[in-house]
C-alpha cells in the first residue's frame, strides 16, 4: 500500500488532480502541490477547500519547487514522505522527475511524452527517444512508472486494450478521435498550455499505416464524424503521444489519431505559423533583446486555466476500432463525453482539464492499492484496463460502448455493459 501524493505542475489538469486527490484522501493520505510558482499551488489548495473537496481532515500543503533540478525534487519526495509522484507540469520536467522517483523509490506518473524544448516532432517512436530509455532504471529499482496517464494519452490507450481483449478476435485498425463541441467564447485560446499544443501541429505528424510510420502535414487530411451527443464534427489526421506506445505493444497494423478542429482555430494557426510566431528557436528583436516567439504568444493568450468559468458545451473522445469476432467483421466505439459546466461546478475546471486529470489519480490509487503497482516502466495499454475504466465510471467519467445499434454504459469488472433504453444487461464479449 503506497500512501502520500506529490503533484508537480499547477495548472489547469494540476488543479483538476488535487481536488480528486481530496476527494480520495482516505486511500492516498497527504497531499502536496509543487511548482515553481508558490501563489499558484496555493489557489488550488484554496479551491479544494472552496469546494469542500476533502473527504476527510487531512495534510494539503503547497511548495515551491524547480522540478528541473532532480536533487531539489529528491529533497521535496523524501520530505513530504511522498510513495506516489504525479507530474502533470510541462513535458519539458518529465525526465528530471522520473529520475527522482527512481532514485527515492516513489511511483511515477505523467500524461505526456517528454519534449526537449529545442525539438519539434522528432522521429517515432517518441517513447523510445526519452521514457524508454530508463525501463532497467526502473526494474532494477522497483520502481513503478505508469507513462501517459490522462485521457490521450491514457483512457484512450485503455479502451484500445479493452475493446481488443473483450470485443474482437482481431483488430485492423484503431482511430482516436477527439472532439471538443465546446465554446469558451473567446476570440481565440488553447484548452491546454498554448506551447505545447503548438509544438504538436507545426511541422510533421506522425501516424501508424500498414505497421509502419508515414509521415503527414498539418491539416493534410480530413474526416467527418457522427458522434454521440456531439453530433457531426471535421476532425484532422494529427500526430499524438499514444501511437508511438500503442503501434509498439498491441500488434494493430493501423492506428490514427483525429482531432477536431474548427476554421477560426485553423486560420488563426496557419496566419501565426506563416508570420514564424509559433517557432521554438529564439530570435532577436529591434532592441537587442532575444525572445522565442512561441513563448510571446503564450504569454499573450489566455491561461487555459481561466477558461473555465465560462465554458459551454461537452467533449466527447474514444477509440473506433475495426477487425473481426467469430469470422464476421465488427465495428465498436469505445468512447466519454464530458460536459464542461459540469465540470467547473464540481471542481472549478473545464472538461479538457477534467478529462486529463481524473484518470492520473485513478491510475494513483491503483497504484496505491497495489493493482498497478508493477514494479516497472509501462504505458496504459499494458495494464489491466478493468479496473481502471471501473473507477473512472464513479469518479466522474463514465465509459460507454456503441455497436450493433446499441449504446451503453461499460462496466468491465462485472463483465456486463448496461443498455441505455432498458434495465436489461448483455455480456460484453
Amino acid at each position: 500500500m503506497k500512501r502520500n501524493v506529490l503533484i508537480i505542475g499547477a495548472g489547469g489538469v494540476a488543479h483538476v488532480v488535487a481536488h480528486k486527490c481530496a476527494q480520495n484522501n482516505v486511500q492516498l493520505g497527504d497531499i502536496h502541490i509543487a511548482s515553481r510558482t508558490l501563489s499558484k499551488c496555493q489557489a488550488i489548495i484554496e479551491s479544494v477547500h472552496e469546494k469542500g473537496s476533502l473527504r476527510k481532515p487531512g495534510l494539503l500543503q503547497a511548495h515551491q519547487l524547480d522540478a528541473m533540478d532532480v536533487e531539489a525534487t529528491k529533497f521535496l519526495i523524501r520530505a513530504t514522505r511522498s510513495q506516489i509522484v504525479i507530474n502533470v507540469g510541462s513535458p519539458f520536467l518529465n525526465m528530471s522527475v522520473l529520475q527522482a522517483c527512481i532514485e527515492t523509490g516513489a511511483a511515477y506518473m505523467d500524461t505526456a511524452i517528454h519534449e526537449d524544448p529545442a525539438k519539434v516532432c522528432e522521429a517515432p517512436p517518441w517513447y523510445a527517444n526519452y521514457e524508454w530509455k530508463r525501463r532497467q532504471a526502473c526494474k532494477e529499482a522497483r520502481v513503478t512508472a505508469v507513462l501517459g496517464v490522462g485521457f490521450d494519452p491514457g483512457v484512450v490507450n485503455a479502451y484500445a486494450r479493452y475493446a481488443i481483449d473483450s470485443y474482437f478476435d482481431s483488430v485492423d485498425s484503431i482511430d482516436i478521435i477527439d472532439v471538443n463541441a465546446g465554446s469558451h467564447g473567446r476570440y481565440f485560446a488553447t484548452n491546454f498550455d498554448p506551447e505545447i499544443n503548438f509544438r504538436e501541429f507545426v511541422s510533421t505528424v506522425w501516424s501508424w499505416e500498414n505497421n509502419s510510420w508515414k509521415a503527414n502535414q498539418m491539416f493534410e487530411h480530413r474526416k467527418e464524424w457522427d458522434l454521440p451527443v456531439t453530433g457531426k464534427s471535421t476532425t484532422y489526421l494529427t500526430g499524438h503521444d499514444e501511437l508511438h506506445s500503442m503501434s509498439q505493444n498491441l500488434g494493430v497494423p493501423n492506428i490514427r489519431f483525429w482531432m477536431g478542429f474548427g476554421d477560426h482555430y485553423i486560420n488563426v494557426f496557419t496566419v501565426l505559423k506563416n508570420l514564424g510566431l509559433l517557432s521554438e528557436q529564439p530570435v532577436r528583436t529591434a532592441r537587442g533583446q532575444e525572445v522565442v516567439p512561441l513563448e510571446v504568444v503564450k504569454a499573450v493568450l489566455p491561461d487555459p486555466a481561466s477558461l473555465a468559468p465560462g465554458y459551454t458545451g461537452k467533449t466527447c473522445i474514444g477509440d473506433l476500432v475495426k477487425g473481426s469476432k467469430h469470422g464476421e467483421p465488427r465495428e465498436v466505439l469505445i468512447y466519454n463525453v464530458c460536459d464542461h459546466e459540469e465540470s467547473f461546478a464540481e471542481v472549478g475546471s473545464q472538461a479538457i482539464s477534467y478529462t486529463a486529470g481524473v484518470p492520473a489519480v485513478a491510475a494513483a490509487l491503483l497504484i496505491a492499492n497495489g493493482t498497478w503497482d508493477v514494479g516497472g516502466m509501462v504505458n496504459v495499454e499494458e495494464l489491466d484496463p478493468a479496473p481502471f475504466i471501473a473507477l473512472m465510471n464513479r469518479m466522474g467519467l463514465v465509459t460507454r460502448a456503441r455497436h450493433d445499434g446499441q449504446d451503453y454504459v461499460v462496466d468491465p469488472q462485472q463483465q456486463v455493459v448496461e443498455r441505455s433504453s432498458t434495465d436489461k444487461v448483455v455480456n460484453s464479449r
